[in-house]
């Protein structure tokens, strides 16, 4: 998670909503990435979205059945989904979002053979989001 943290600083300096995220395959990172829907214009350019294409090219498979996904935010419902597309191993995700989570779906949105874990170093990833938007107001 200290990973993902680091990138949703990146995500921060570049004026981005400061979500990173790194996917983990036998133990080692495959895919680095952050927010980029400024950048690119483009509103699928979420961090998860992003490690999912990166992992994929990476491993050479789209199926991240072996891997871990570490994102400092909770992944929307459309990350979710592409979550459950790629069969993702796990999911380990640190600030809850309680407004766009998918956590209220989470059995029907997920691969059901996708674990997750909540709350990972959940202060750190809360307070880089309060952060940005404070300095946004």
């Amino acid at each position: 998670m200290k990973e993902a943290l680091k990138e949703a600083q990146k995500a921060y300096d570049a004026g981005e909503v400061p979500v990173g995220a790194v996917i983990v395959c036998n133990q080692h990172i495959v895919a680095r990435t952050h927010n980029l829907t400024e950048t690119l214009q483009d509103v699928t350019a979420h961090a998860e979205m992003q490690a999912f294409t990166a992992a994929a090219n990476y491993i050479g498979s789209k199926y991240l059945n072996d891997c871990t996904l570490y994102v400092t935010l909770e992944p929307c419902v459309m990350c979710a989904g592409g979550a459950y597309w790629t069969q993702i191993g796990r999911i380990v995700y640190g600030a809850r979002d309680e407004k766009r989570g998918f956590t209220l779906l989470e059995k029907a949105v997920l691969h059901p053979s996708t674990t997750v874990k909540k709350g990972v170093l959940s202060d750190a990833c809360g307070s880089i989001l309060s952060d940005f938007f404070r300095s946004k107001r």
